[in-house]
């Protein structure tokens, strides 16, 4: 049973190195009724932070292959809550969030959330451009991060691109959870390379098993059928900058638009290369 007044859910936070962000991050989760903090050998203070913050600590070692952390936490650990909470170190519960949270766990029938984020960006939240929405709150039991077979192709040990597959109803939460990244661009940007990477190995493996399309969304499939196009990259940009108002964003607007071009052109050619 969660402990008296706080919230009856568990929160994951996936961690490598975060000892900048992780303290932020859980100074929001005082009213939660488990914290559960799954680190990969970090090298700096990110373990004793957690444990001073009262949470529980998981060490996790992936050679590759399947389960990666997230669905490893599901299969393995025993929560005392109906529901899971995935945070990344880098992301904030606000007031705003906690309160729509509190009656949003009560509600029968319902297997999941969407949830949306202010993105912090250069000192600005982004206002305007592509919104961040991640289906990262739902019930224990409900489903499971889908299965990719990564066999080491990736230095990635944690679903970035991987969404869950649950079964039952899914709805919104509205207020915003705050996403800021306290590393900085040259972080932000080296982490870009690694998912670009990825998804360059992954449409290989896509394209390798037609049998795999069968179990991507609509949005997914538009996306893996035109990765290397050489418009998809600028049609990006061009919809988060121009359509959905990313200018009005300034200077970070831009750049972040940029980045996301860039990023896309990354996996195209990485795509081409290893064709080659």
């Amino acid at each position: 049973m969660p402990p008296a007044g706080k919230l009856p859910l568990t929160v994951v936070t996936p961690v490598k190195n975060e000892a900048r962000n992780l303290p932020t991050c859980l100074a929001s989760l005082e009213t939660v009724a488990h914290v559960v903090v799954v680190d990969s050998n970090s090298s700096d203070d990110t373990c004793e932070i957690a444990r001073q913050w009262g949470a529980e600590v998981l060490q996790f070692d992936w050679a590759g292959g399947f389960p990666k952390k997230r669905n490893w936490v599901l299969q393995t650990y025993r929560f005392q809550t109906d529901w899971v909470l995935f945070l990344d170190a880098d992301e904030t519960l606000t007031p705003a969030f906690l309160a729509e949270l509190g009656p949003a766990l009560e509600r029968e029938g319902v297997a999941g959330y969407w949830l949306n984020y202010d993105n912090h960006f250069l000192g600005r939240v982004l206002r305007h451009g592509v919104p961040q929405r991640k289906l990262a709150l739902f019930r224990v039991g409900a489903g499971f991060y889908e299965r990719i077979e990564d066999s080491g192709w990736s230095r990635l040990d944690m679903e970035v691109h991987e969404h869950p597959i649950l079964t039952g109803t899914i709805e919104e939460l509205t207020a915003r959870i705050d996403h800021r990244d306290f590393r900085g661009l040259h972080h932000y940007i080296a982490r870009h390379n690694d998912y670009s990477t990825w998804e360059a190995e992954r449409l290989r493996a896509l394209e390798n098993d037609p049998a795999a399309w069968t179990g991507l969304t609509a949005r997914q499939r538009l996306k893996y059928r035109n990765l290397t196009r050489w418009w998809f990259a600028p049609v990006y940009f061009l919809n988060a900058y121009v359509l959905k108002l990313g200018f009005l964003d300034g200077a970070a607007g831009f750049v972040h638009a940029a980045l996301k071009l860039s990023y896309f052109f990354e996996i195209r050619l990485k795509v081409l290369e290893r064709r080659r």
